[in-house]
């Protein structure tokens, strides 16, 4: 799983428990009804909104994005100029072979295109409408996780009124109150924590997630144009650094001094 996420997760429990364990008995905050109102009410609402096949999948994109780890910019340059330097030298039919090695099918299928010999505008036309409808994926996936993030704390509240409700109808009782208010506000708490440790937290991070993964798609298809246009690797370099910031073109620099060039886009010949 990503680091981050991991830790992140594991430091909002381990605050949380810290909180509850110094303020009273760990004991008053466990509702099992509370959680079943929040939580089951949460996942109802969100399976109304969407339709079943969209959730199951915008959980396996959040796995996804948790457990693959995107090809950095130097990776991803180092392959392009790398293929610039032997189309150059043996023409783009001799990238037919590099294509087949690559991991990535975007990239596999852009290569394909070329050395396929299709227009220049096609295979730009069929790379951006891939990379279009990759994006509205994405979209779709993450505002799943956003509206769980809404409707958990609106749970939170419609369980609390319902606590409420209970608890006036012991008012005549002063013993029942405490309790039944305490009770009351559980799900507003649960409703909280579900919306802002998990459900938003998650799709920030598919935003960002998203974001990287379509500036890459972007820089692989300029390449890959660039490539087949027949520039210099060394203006196919150029081309390709000015998508990033400078320490990103200082560290790609550096690698390339010390011949370090990390090519793990593609597997090894019979891998």
């Amino acid at each position: 799983m990503d680091k981050a996420t991991l830790i992140g997760l594991a430091l909002g429990v381990v605050l949380l428990f810290w909180g509850m364990l110094g303020s009273a008995d760990f004991q008053v905050f466990i509702s099992i009804s509370s959680v079943l109102i929040t939580g089951g009410g949460t996942i109802a609402a969100t399976m109304i909104s969407f339709r079943f096949e969209q959730v199951m999948k915008a959980f396996q994109l959040f796995q996804i994005a948790m457990k693959e780890k995107l090809p950095s910019s130097q990776e991803v340059i180092s392959v392009l100029v790398s293929l610039a330097e032997k189309a150059r030298k043996e023409g783009l039919l001799a990238l037919e072979e590099e294509s087949e090695r690559f991991e990535d099918p975007f990239f596999r299928k852009g290569i394909q295109l070329v050395v396929d010999g299709t227009d220049p505008q096609l295979v730009k036309s069929i790379l951006e409408t891939e990379l279009l409808f990759l994006e509205e994926r994405h979209k779709l996936g993450r505002s799943i996780f956003e509206t769980m993030g809404t409707f958990a704390p609106a749970f939170g509240l419609i369980g609390t009124l319902i606590g409420l409700v209970a608890m006036l109808v012991n008012l005549d009782d002063p013993k029942k109150v405490g309790p039944g208010m305490a009770v009351a506000l559980l799900t507003t708490l649960y409703g909280a924590i579900i919306a802002n440790l998990f459900c938003l937290p998650v799709a920030n991070k598919l935003k960002l997630r998203s974001q990287e993964e379509i500036l890459l798609k972007e820089v692989i298809i300029e390449g890959i144009l660039s490539i087949q246009a027949g520039d210099n690797p060394r203006i196919v370099e150029e081309k390709l650094k000015s998508f990033f910031a400078p320490q990103v073109r200082e560290a790609f620099e550096r690698e390339r001094e010390t011949g370090e060039r990390v090519i793990t886009l593609r597997r090894e010949a019979g891998g």
